[in-house]
């Protein structure tokens, strides 16, 4: 009799690949049981209804959802108005809600760090990575550079599959501007957007929360080496690629970006909602294989940490190399 069941292996040092075969049934058996570490985001809720979707087909039929732990940040309205309502929501459909961290390792394969605050990042990735679990971190990776560089290199040591993305990443438009398939030719300049800062005085304005969507969806579409960020007005962040290209991050009311090629210029990039970052994810851990590198994330980082230093020396622009030295010195100065 033909098995319907999909098989996982996971070890600590790597995850390697799932098949799943499934021949009529209604649900396939054998999904990635994953777990969710942080309930104050309405990304939790969208992601289970991914998931759990009876007519969902491919990665998004090769993962479930488990269980949750609700975290939470006392300290900040935009993450503890929140957790009781979407813990609420997932127990409602069938997720188990543990009180702990270690519990909720218990119970998964796979966890998604969804803290919608970026301050408990580095001990909740912590945790995870000590216990060999394959991580996703919804934006941001942290609430600093610093934190961010701790994280990765924990992971590396530990052997560990790890990244983090914006769900604006894997838009089609974007994706195929990068891939070379939309046409574009060779890109020689983007101007990306999208929401930013929200009034949190806890964490440094454009890692809360929105303007790494922007920066993301520029990095996607002109790859890494940016040189030096100018934050040329306050809304408004120039970067300096190691080639000569120029890059626009503008704070807006929506998400989006334009590039100018040697062939054509258009649209670049747009928000196509959470289906492809969650393809993206189930991908990954299947893989064990990142499709964002730590390196360009960190790159990511180090541009909004500029652009913030530029701010404060008036808008005089800021090499990532300083900020990421700096950075650096005090991930190493600090430990983990």
């Amino acid at each position: 009799m033909k098995t319907r069941s999909a098989i996982v292996f996971l070890s600590v040092a790597v995850l390697a690949t799932i098949s799943t075969q499934v021949a009529g049934a209604a649900e396939p058996t054998g999904r990635i049981k994953a777990g969710l570490l942080g309930l104050d985001t309405s990304h939790v809720i969208e992601f289970n209804k991914l998931l759990s979707d009876p007519k969902a087909t491919g990665e998004l039929a090769e993962m479930t959802i488990v269980a949750g732990y609700p975290g939470g940040s006392p300290d900040l309205p935009a993450s503890w108005n929140r957790v009781k309502g979407y813990t609420e929501q997932l127990r409602g459909k069938g997720i188990e809600i543990v009180d702990s961290i270690d519990e909720l390792l218990k119970r998964v394969d796979v966890v998604l760090l969804t803290s919608v605050d970026g301050r408990p990042h580095l001990a909740q990735a912590r945790q995870v990575i000590e216990a060999g679990k394959p991580l996703f971190i919804d934006k941001p990776p942290a609430d600093s550079l610093a934190d961010a560089i701790r994280i990765f290199r924990l992971a590396k040591e530990k052997n560990v599959p790890c990244f983090s993305a914006s769900s604006l990443r894997f838009n089609s438009a974007s994706e195929a501007v990068r891939d070379g398939t939309a046409g574009f030719g060779d890109i020689r300049s983007c101007t990306a957007w999208s929401t930013a800062g929200g009034g949190n005085p806890k964490q440094p304005e454009p890692f809360w929360f929105h303007g790494i969507h922007g920066v993301e969806l520029l990095f996607t579409v002109m790859g890494p080496q940016c040189k030096t960020v100018a934050r040329v007005a306050p809304d408004k962040a120039v970067g300096m690629w190691k080639d000569g290209r120029l890059g626009v991050m503008l704070a807006n009311t929506s998400y989006g970006a334009v590039a100018v090629g040697t062939k054509k210029s258009g649209d670049a990039g747009k928000n196509e909602g959470y289906a492809p970052l969650m393809i993206a994810v189930v991908k990954f851990f299947k893989t064990g294989k990142p499709p964002v590198s730590a390196e360009e994330t960190l790159e990511i980082m180090a541009f909004m940490e500029a652009a913030d230093e530029s701010q404060r020396q008036d808008g005089a622009p800021v090499s990532l190399e300083s900020v990421m030295k700096k950075a650096e010195e005090q991930a190493a100065k600090e430990g983990r």
